[in-house]
């Protein structure tokens, strides 16, 4: 499914609610778990948790690195995870919402 386009915080969703699919962020977030995820954030931080769009799916992932207008996401389980390593660097705009629950500190 292709996810419609959004531009800029004001298009930003204020609440979602995902569910996990795969480990790539085990043990923290399980398959299957639900997360609740805001959209009302200012900026990006590392060792925070995002839901982000790329290539048309969104994916749940950690920050490791900002610089600029770009972020770079890793899985928690680097050997079940297609993060930035494998894809790159995902621009901030592609940034959709902050995991507020369940609250995992790296």
């Amino acid at each position: 499914m292709q996810l419609p386009k959004f531009f800029g915080k004001q298009n930003r969703p204020k609440l979602i609610v995902r569910r996990i699919v795969g480990s790539s962020m085990s043990p923290k977030l399980v398959p299957g778990q639900l997360v609740l995820a805001s959209g009302m954030f200012k900026t990006v931080h590392k060792g925070s948790v995002y839901v982000f769009r790329h290539d048309g799916k969104e994916k749940i992932k950690r920050v490791e690195r900002v610089s600029g207008d770009r972020v770079f996401f890793i899985g928690d389980n680097l050997d079940y995870s297609s993060d930035s390593r494998h894809f790159g660097w995902i621009f901030k705009k592609e940034v959709r919402a902050k995991v507020l629950w369940p609250r995992i500190h790296n």
